[in-house]
This record gives C-alpha cells, structure tokens and sequence, in this order.
C-alpha cells in the first residue's frame, strides 16, 4: 500500500523531523492542466470562469505555521482498579483547568499513567491550553450503556456578527482560489479582523442545482434557502482601496445572480482554544457486533478552534475516532487510528473520522471497518484537507456525504473501497449534491463517481488509480478527470507541496 516518504521539508504541524519529499515516479512524470511547476514554483492555470485550484495548506493547528507543542505535565493520574475511574479523571481536568494560562494559552498537560481506565459515562474538557495525553499502555475503556462520546472537548457560544460591520461584495463573480474580494466599504476592516465571508442560500441556487425536485421516496426533503447561508471563516491579512484581502481562499465562487455575497466581523465568546488528545487508546465495551448501546465517538470537538489530536486509537466504538462538529474550526488530527467498529452497518453510524468544520487537517490517519471513513457532513465550508489516510474493508465511500460541503481537498488517500462525490439524490432525507471545489489528488481506489453539480462550479480528479463508474444517479455531469490510472503526477502531493511553497516564502 502507498504511503509518502517524508524527508525533505519539515511542515510546522508535523512533530520532531518527519518531513515529506516525492517518490521517484514509475514512468514519465505529467502534470495537471491547471496547476504546473515552473520554475520550482507552483503555476495556477485558471479556466474560463477565472476558477482556480484553491490553496489548501493553510488548516489545522495555527494553520500549519506552528508544531504542536508539547505542554509540561501538571497533573498525574493513575488508575483506581474500580469500575469508575472518570471522576478522578474529571476532577484532575477541572483542577487543570483553574490554572491560570500562560502567554501561549497554556494550562498544562494531564497525564494517565499507563493501565486502564473505566469510564462509566464520558469525560470533559471544556477549558483551553489543556491536554490529556497517556503512555505506552493508557486505556480508557467506555462502559456507558448508551451512545456516548468518550472524550468531549466544548467551548460555549456561538458565531456573532458585530453590528454595522456588514459590507456587500461588489463584484459581479469572485473566482474560487481568489484571495480577495471588493466590498462597499472596505474602512469597515483591517488586518487582523476576523471576518465571516457570507454566501447566501437562494431560491434560483436551488432551482439551478435542482435540489428543489429530489425525487420523494417519503421523508424526502427539498433543499431550502435559509439552510445553505454559507459562513466562511476568515481573517483580514491587508486592506488596499476598496479590496479586502483573507488568510484564506474563496472555495465557492460568489455570484450576484444566486444573491452575491457580504464581508462582516464576528465574536465566538466562549469558544476554546489549545487542547489537545495524545498517545491514547480508547476503546467501548459491546454486546455483539451489531451492539448500537455502547461508546459512539472516542474524541468529539465542539465550539474549539486550534486543537489537535495525536497518536490516538479507536477500537469498538459505533461512530468515529474523531467528530469535528461544525464549530470546529483549526484542528488537526494526526497518526491516529478507528478499528473495528461495532454497530449495524446502516446510515448514521461508522464515520471513521468525520469533519463537520472548517480549516480542519487529517494526516496519516487509518481506519478499518467503516462505512464513510473520511467524511464531511451537511453545508461543510472549506478549506479542509484529508492526507495520506488509508482504509481498509470499507462498507460505504469516501467523500462529501451530503447537502453540499465546499472546497475539500483529498490528497494520497488509499482505499479498497470509492471516494465519490455525486448527486446522491433522496438518499438519507434527500442528500442531494455532495459539495463542489472536491479535488481528489492521486488517490487509490476500488471505483469512483466524481461528477459536477448542475451549478457553481467544479470537482476534480487528478491522477486518481482505480475504475471510473457512473454513481448513484444516470446523466450527471462528469466532474474534470486528468490521468486516471496514470504514474507519475507531479507533485504527488498537492497538500505538502503547497506548504512547502508557502512556508518557503515566509523565509
């Protein structure tokens, strides 16, 4: 199986010295039509629309700029030997958590000295600058008797736009890729200002995607306008004239004919930061193979922004290793694993690693037995990256799942099972379109259905290995394919190369 060496640059969310470099190439190396090497740079060849490939490597942990850092022990714990041993786990973490931070966010780390663990119900973090690391030999065992996450990391709040800081974009089209768009009033901001780049749901959007005419199978629900208001996350990096320019690109296009778009500021009062899950393995207690009341997620992260989670291994549970929910936002989550699943195999169950966020990183992640190993859920706004992940006697696909995610990229993920991102029509309650701006770099697959929505815009298949097939519905548009089942795209990696790049230039 595939897997990318890593010797030649030193990416800040990786740990100690791994890096990442090319494998020598079997046959003649080739590139991409939009995005080319020249002069040991990266080219953006735009289409006709000016859509470009978007810059994926500004996720996860302080967007890749810093390592994750290793927080000094404060706190020790080591196992009761009882049936309940999250109380003494919770009282550590809430006597961390009345620590008073450091210059860096920082609380301390709390570590589980090696054995086992019984956890009756779940445990909390719900303070920044916390980790919860283990040794060799650390396990936490979930005995709860119902579906349950583990491990919950949760701030409170939610976004607030800041009154009279609303500015409408002017532009007629702003391009996927673009790193800048044109507001009314572009005083409104400065570098530094968290802003939400607005995109709003329509009636014609809908009409033109025809998520408005899903065939019914009973419980079928048509798309509506006020669930698709797009939130991008962003930050002002400069303000020239009446151009406002973000940390982040446009992963879906904004156009004044499905109701343009809007710059504002936001608060997230009470929203975590710097907690971090390391070196754990976690796993649920289960009647039978099919047992559905036991531990469902081993991490979920709620209302948190640059965390991570490191080193952990799922074992048992009937959901996911890791659930990034949709106020997740800067979490990376590397070297970890989601094995054997315990559940029915059916809808709602066996998302290995499942992100509902944005900014988020997946790297060298491997999973067995699920269903949608590398996932995203409903109105997924971008960028966010799977990298170097593997899956094993999958039981569904990889990919946007539903209701339209926007600007993904998967990047040398290795499968026995699909990615696919299509119409996945009355599926689910009506699934619909699964996103747009998904680009599937080098990937290796048992089959795959990569296809274009009727509207706003492309999906990409970049020297995927492995059979093209129609997907779930006949007569959708075929997404943009380049070298299917060729050797040697150059880079082989769009994900490092970009941070290569970037970092590069910092210098």
């Amino acid at each position: 199986m595939r897997k990318l060496a890593r010797n030649a640059i030193v990416p800040a969310i990786l740990i100690g010295t791994a890096a990442f470099t090319f494998f020598a190439p079997k046959g003649k190396d080739w590139e991409s039509k939009f995005i080319k090497i020249k002069g040991g740079k990266l080219e953006y060849i735009p289409d006709e629309k000016g859509d470009i490939i978007p810059d994926f490597s500004r996720v996860g942990y302080h967007y890749g700029d810093k390592p994750l850092p290793v927080l000094r022990v404060v706190k020790e714990v080591t196992p009761t030997g009882t049936e309940n041993d999250q109380d003494n786990i919770q009282a550590a973490i809430d006597e961390v958590s009345q620590r008073t931070p450091d210059k860096n966010g920082f609380r301390g780390a709390l570590l589980l000295r090696k054995g086992t663990y019984k956890i009756p119900d779940h445990i909390r973090v719900n303070a920044g600058g916390i980790v919860l690391r283990g040794e060799e030999g650390t396990r936490l065992i979930a005995t709860a008797g119902k579906k349950v996450s583990l491990i919950k990391i949760s701030g409170k709040g939610q976004i607030t736009e800041i009154p009279g800081t609303r500015s409408a974009i002017t532009s007629a089209y702003v391009p996927v890729g673009a790193v800048s768009v044109e507001v009314a009033d572009a005083g409104r901001f400065k570098a530094g200002d968290k802003v939400i780049l607005y995109r709003p749901g329509t009636t014609q959007w809908i009409s033109d995607l025809k998520m408005d005419q899903i065939q019914d199978r009973g419980g079928t629900r048509q798309w509506k306008p006020e669930d698709y208001n797009l939130q991008y996350e962003r930050t002002v990096a400069k303000v020239e004239g009446k151009k406002v320019f973000l940390d982040n690109p446009v992963v879906m296009a904004m156009e004044t004919k499905y109701g343009g778009g809007a710059l504002y500021k936001y608060t997230f009062e009470g929203r975590i930061a710097e907690s971090g899950i390391e070196n754990l393995t976690c796993e649920s207690v289960f009647a039978s193979d099919t047992a559905e009341n036991h531990g469902w997620d081993a991490i979920s992260i709620e209302k948190a922004e640059h965390c991570w989670v490191k080193q952990v291994t799922a074992r048992y549970f009937g959901y996911s290793c890791v659930n990034l929910s949709r106020t997740a936002k800067n979490v990376t989550v590397v070297s970890s694993n989601c094995f054997e699943h315990k559940s029915i195999i059916t809808g709602s169950r066996r998302y290995s690693f499942n992100n509902d966020g944005q900014l988020n990183l997946f790297m060298d992640c491997h999973a067995t037995d699920g269903r949608h190993d590398y996932v995203t859920g409903a109105v997924t706004c971008g960028p966010n990256v799977f990298v170097n992940c593997t899956a094993k006697r999958t039981h569904a696909d990889i990919g946007p799942h539903h209701r339209w995610a926007s600007g993904t990229l998967y990047d040398n993920i290795v499968t026995d099972g699909e990615i696919n991102v299509q119409d996945r029509g009355n599926w689910g309650s009506g699934h619909g379109w699964a996103g747009v701006t998904q680009v599937i770099w080098n990937c290796t697959v048992k089959s795959a259905a990569i296809q274009n929505p009727w509207a706003s815009g492309n999906n990409y298949s970049i020297g995927l290995k492995g059979n093209k097939v129609e997907g779930r519905l006949k007569g959708r548009p075929d997404a943009i394919w380049e070298g299917q089942n060729q050797e040697g795209l150059q880079p082989e990696s769009l994900y490092f190369t970009q941070l290569k790049e970037r970092q590069g230039k910092k210098k």
